[in-house]
């Protein structure tokens, strides 16, 4: 995860370069060079203070090269300069490196020769030490969102525990093959190695296990940057060969004829500018990356297969057939279990909402279920610095997983399941399936007590109504400058009708009767599609001159023998009913519903003499509210007014 530490210490060096290095890509080269040099010298000193160790890369001719040479005290600055100039020219040509750190070097140079800017930006380089695999991982990669291909390519870095976990459900084992189809920094395989070597704790590897388990770590990605940055990682957590390869797997068949036993993946989300064109070999013909690579990794995986993928919000019920072919072979071929993540769990890069994928081909054949779990917290809070918490959903949610892969091969219950949870359920695949789109939005099944009311039955909002259509105005063009009112989306608030006279709009009563206009009469319920928030709502009062609302705005006019609409109005002021209706939207940067989901939110309905009980009961306590509220402003007055004395005024 990227800390402030981390990133504070990458903006000095940044702002160090900035003067001499203007060029964004350039200081990116400059600091990954730099920091890959200085790991290589923490690893020497390692391997040197180990029994009978001794320096793996700066040694023979080459010690004088060493980092912690470079930063002795006693150079001078233009003698440092001197020296790494030279230093990095001649790494390349290390024999005692690997090929892979000498690629890195390769045409490395420094393009400014002062000593004063070289001295402060390697101190601050200094401050890194390989502790851990991800210090170069993030240090790289908020190197990369600083140039904004981050978010253009939609490569986000995984956090580390979000991996762990991935690994964890997934449980890759020592003789199984294993790869990531988009592997960045290699994070995924990195964690599936230490995953296994801690599974066989009690029985540690033999050298010739560990060489084969290796060699069955395998990765591609697209992007040479990240394949340097994988080989780099992985040669430094001991693979001598890191099975790593620059390969486009969404446009190359090259290795298309590979299966894997363990598949797992956080692939781009975005589709770049202009698209992909992906050979014919895909089931799923598309052009979406995020299709593409979900579809490659369920048809590499071996018959008893499994996998864990990252997955983007809109590949759960985006309705568009590509999208809808695919969930449709995941329900029937693999798929077993959905996890939900928080938005804001990829902060600082992106604030996305995703979701995890898990598939295991035995598994998914026996069970005729799909696990949902949402995750609420992760550990950290979701804000852009991702400070620790003490409430993490992610442990429980590993139980769940587990508890369930046991259920469904033992054919018994999975008793961590509890009825009406909020936190996990399971829904049937002959349920999905009715739904015609295959929608994987979990809460779209779940009837639950604690949102749908703990006592009554519940009622979708479309069978309720006498009139449920959406507004009328489409083109400004029909503006008058008297007429028929036009009631705008900003009028309807959270419970409220808000009256913004000034900003009026009205259409000819001419074009009124032409387009044939629904009008709103008081008492109508106006349910606004769009943000913010998407589904409010508002009660329309007696207005003062005939009124049609905006084609985002849905008019509904309740059967009153049905449900009261202040009852519902009610409804509408609680978290229960935005999360019911989180399930149904639909688009990325600018959330909406459209009025057919609109029309599935279901709401509890009690009979009517309830309703009316309870809608006393809620005006009576608003009143009291709205007294106290005004005995406390005429209090506040008055201690306002003390002071004043206090001050003469």
């Amino acid at each position: 995860m990227l800390t402030q530490e981390i990133k504070k210490k990458i903006d000095s060096a940044r702002d160090i370069l900035v003067g001499k290095v203007p060029d964004p890509k350039a200081q990116v080269e400059q600091i990954t060079t730099a920091l890959i040099y200085k790991f290589m010298d923490d690893m020497d000193k390692q391997a040197a203070s180990l029994p009978k160790g001794k320096a793996q890369f700066f040694t023979n001719g080459f010690e004088k090269y060493a980092w912690s040479k470079m930063m002795d005290a006693k150079l001078g600055g233009q003698e440092r300069l001197n020296l790494y100039v030279e230093a990095i020219a001649k790494m390349a040509k290390n024999p005692h490196l690997p090929q892979l750190f000498r690629d890195v070097f390769k045409d490395a140079f420094l393009p400014y020769r002062d000593p004063e800017t070289l001295n402060l930006f390697l101190k601050d380089i200094n401050t890194f030490s390989y502790d851990h695999s991800e210090n170069l991982g993030d240090a790289f990669e908020y190197l990369l969102s600083i140039l904004g291909s981050q978010g253009d390519a939609g490569q986000f870095r995984t956090p580390r525990h979000i991996i762990d976990f991935i690994v964890e459900v997934v449980d890759p084992k020592k003789d199984e093959t294993i790869l990531d189809p988009a592997c960045g920094t290699a994070g995924f395989l990195i964690s599936a190695y230490k995953h296994i070597l801690k599974s066989n704790k009690n029985k540690p590897l033999t050298p010739d296990e560990k060489k084969r388990l290796m060699n069955n770590l395998a990765g591609y990605d697209i992007s040479p940057d990240m394949v340097k940055l994988s080989l780099v990682n992985m040669y430094l957590h001991g693979f001598p060969s890191p099975n790593i390869h620059e390969y486009d797997t969404l446009t190359s068949e090259e290795r298309w004829d590979e299966r894997y036993d363990v598949m797992m993946a956080n692939p781009p989300f975005m589709t770049p500018k202009g698209g992909i064109r992906p050979h014919n070999r895909f089931i799923v013909q598309a052009n979406r990356s995020e299709i593409l690579f979900i579809d490659y990794i369920t048809e590499h995986l071996n018959n008893k297969g499994r996998a864990g993928i990252i997955v983007p919000e809109g590949v759960i019920f985006t309705a568009d057939n590509a999208y809808k072919q695919l969930r449709k072979m995941l329900v029937e071929d693999g798929l077993y279990a959905v996890v939900s993540l928080p938005a804001g769990v990829f902060n600082p890069y992106s604030g996305v909402k995703t979701n995890i994928l898990f598939f295991d081909n035995q598994l998914a054949k026996q069970s005729k279920e799909i696990l949902f779990i949402k995750v609420l917290n992760d550990g950290f809070d979701l804000g852009a610095q991702r400070r620790p918490i003490d409430r993490n959903d992610l442990v429980h949610a590993v139980e769940v997983l587990k508890a369930q892969q046991i259920a469904i091969a033992t054919g018994k219950k999975n008793s961590l399941l509890k009825k009406n949870s909020l936190f996990t359920w399971t829904t049937t695949k002959e349920a999905i399936k009715k739904s015609s789109d295959y929608n994987l939005s979990g809460e779209r099944y779940r009837i639950s007590e604690s949102i749908l009311g703990k006592k009554w039955q519940a009622a979708e909002i479309g069978e309720l109504t006498d009139i449920f259509i959406d507004g009328d105005w489409v083109e400004s063009k029909d503006q008058s400058s008297s007429g028929i009112r036009l009631i705008q989306t900003g009028n309807v608030g959270i419970g409220e009708y808000i009256s913004k006279e000034g900003r009026a709009r009205f259409i000819s009563k001419e074009k009124f009767e032409e387009l044939n206009c629904t009008e709103v009469i008081e008492g109508d319920i106006l349910i606004s599609r769009l943000p913010d928030p998407v589904g409010r709502a508002c009660l329309v009062p007696k207005l003062n001159t005939r009124s049609i609302t905006a084609v985002d705005c849905t008019i509904v006019r309740f059967n009153k023998e049905k449900i009261l609409p202040k009852f519902f109005i009610f409804l509408t002021l609680t978290d229960q009913y935005y999360q019911h209706i989180n399930q149904y939207l639909t688009g990325s940067s600018r959330r909406r519903i459209s009025r057919s989901n609109l029309a599935k939110i279901k709401v509890p309905l009690p009979p009517l003499e309830v309703q009316k009980q309870i809608v006393g009961e809620i005006e009576k306590d608003e009143k009291e509210v709205t007294k106290l509220r005004a005995e406390t402003e005429n209090r506040e007055q008055k201690i306002k007014a003390k002071i004043a004395e206090v001050w003469g005024e």
